[in-house]
């Protein structure tokens, strides 16, 4: 029997599980729920049980499992140690010891941004590349940077923490992390929607976006799409700040080329077409720019990269 590897995606609500051969075939997908309850001292227990009844029901001697990758949102230190995941409840513990002790097979562990983007390079919109930045545009934003098939961890685990690079030293609304004028306040969902009320409240162009009460990003986005005056300012405005972002990336660390992901990026080559724009005007130090793709993996890029980390 060829050779499996187990990806492992912990989410402050469910944790997503793949069995792949060692090429990157997933053979398997599944779903367990956080217990965060008690410090989340179920969760690693609940995923070793998840991971030993599907090898039973698979028929697959442990022997043939070269070990288990397991990304979670946090810091984490080169060897597994993880001081602090706030949304799981865990404090100071060492998940891939944890795991290994009851699985019987080596685990290894990363930040679940740096594994995403792992994943991306192995089997995704960075496929075929070695070096690479896979950004995520969500609720908030998270990047991982890939050099030489390596994530860059940093010596704290703070490595590619773009998110809260500092883009506008003006801005007087706090980010989550308690700094203003973070890259988060822009190129996240949040962030979007935030500078189009801002930006609707200073003009009285007509613009779609005053009546859909509540408004989304998605709608923000649509709008920009179908050619939406003021939509497609913001969103040239906050993509602005995420290609100066870029920018500083690519001056620190060569990528081949930006994955960008997250439910922003469901905009499309539209937004890609944005990014390209800003980042090309400015990152002029080099005539050959890095390529800007589309992240393809989407909520599956944690269980692959986590598989790929076991890899090496």
């Amino acid at each position: 029997m060829s050779k499996k590897c187990i990806g492992v995606d912990v989410g402050g609500t469910t944790v997503k599980l793949g069995l792949f051969d060692v090429d990157g075939t997933v053979l398997d997908k599944w779903e367990v729920v956080t217990r965060k309850e008690d410090g989340g001292k179920n969760i690693i227990p609940d995923i070793a049980a998840s991971i030993i009844a599907k090898l039973e029901e698979k028929n697959i001697d442990k022997a043939d499992v070269v070990g288990a990758g397991m990304g979670v949102p946090g810091p984490v230190m080169d060897n597994g140690f993880v001081e602090k995941c706030v949304n799981l409840g865990w404090v100071k513990v060492n998940p891939a010891d944890e795991l290994s002790g009851l699985l019987g097979v080596p685990v290894k562990v990363g930040n679940d941004a740096n594994v995403a983007a792992l994943g991306e390079m192995w089997q995704g919109g960075g496929k075929g590349y070695t070096s690479l930045a896979a950004i995520t545009l969500g609720t908030g934003v998270g990047a991982g940077i890939i050099l030489d098939e390596k994530i860059v961890n940093g010596s704290k685990g703070m490595g590619g923490e773009v998110g809260h690079i500092t883009v506008n030293a003006d801005e007087q609304d706090k980010c989550n992390c308690g700094n203003r004028g973070c890259l988060e306040q822009y190129a996240s969902a949040t962030g979007i929607v935030k500078e189009a009320v801002r930006a609707l409240a200073k003009s009285d162009k007509a613009s779609v976006l005053r009546d859909i009460e509540g408004f989304s990003c998605k709608d923000v986005l649509d709008a920009a799409k179908a050619g939406d005056e003021v939509a497609a300012s913001v969103v040239d405005h906050c993509m602005k700040y995420l290609a100066s972002v870029m920018q500083q990336v690519s001056y620190i660390c060569d990528p081949q080329i930006f994955v960008i992901g997250g439910g922003v990026s469901k905009a499309g080559q539209y937004l890609i077409d944005v990014i390209r724009k800003h980042y090309n005007s400015i990152a002029i130090l080099k005539e050959e720019k890095a390529d800007i793709a589309l992240a393809t993996l989407g909520n599956d890029a944690g269980i692959y990269g986590a598989a790929r980390l076991i890899l090496g």
